[in-house]
């Protein structure tokens, strides 16, 4: 009966170190580079933000997936609420480990509002946030916990 005890004991503390240890195999804390865009339905003005540099954000080690990422989003919806009182915008970051590659999308995102190289009027908007009045920091979140 001891003995049950004992092997109980054993597979109740190995139960609880293998989902944690696996959880933090698979999140990893590497420096990514976003920008925010953000954009209404009601209005045709459409901001970016710089490319930014952000440490620490909780990504998937297997599929690459910024976890989170929605916070991000909120972080620039509440600056374009609080700061220039434009509520109610849809508001996406995009991130990659890689610089050059998240410039490429930021330059391809940029030309296609601003409609550079088509001779149709651009009828939006487009207003920078520079990263001076705007900058992303990594939230505090704890995935180890789910």
């Amino acid at each position: 009966m001891k003995l049950q005890r004992t092997i109980l004991a054993a597979l109740l503390i190995v139960a609880a170190i293998v989902p944690a240890a696996m959880t933090a195999k698979n999140v990893k804390l590497p420096k990514v580079y976003m920008f925010g865009f953000a954009a209404s339905f009601n209005d045709t003005i459409v901001h970016f933000t710089d490319v930014q540099a952000v440490d620490s954000v909780w990504m998937d080690s297997k599929t690459h997936f910024l976890l989170g990422r929605e916070n991000y989003s909120n972080m620039l919806r509440n600056y374009l609420d609080q700061q220039l009182q434009m509520p109610h915008r849809t508001c996406i970051v995009i991130f990659d480990k890689n610089l050059k590659r998240v410039q490429k999308k930021y330059l391809k995102m940029k030309k296609l509002y601003t409609a550079e190289g088509k001779k149709v009027k651009n009828h939006n908007d487009i207003r920078m946030i520079a990263t001076s009045e705007f900058q992303f920091k990594a939230p505090d979140i704890d995935y180890s916990q789910e």
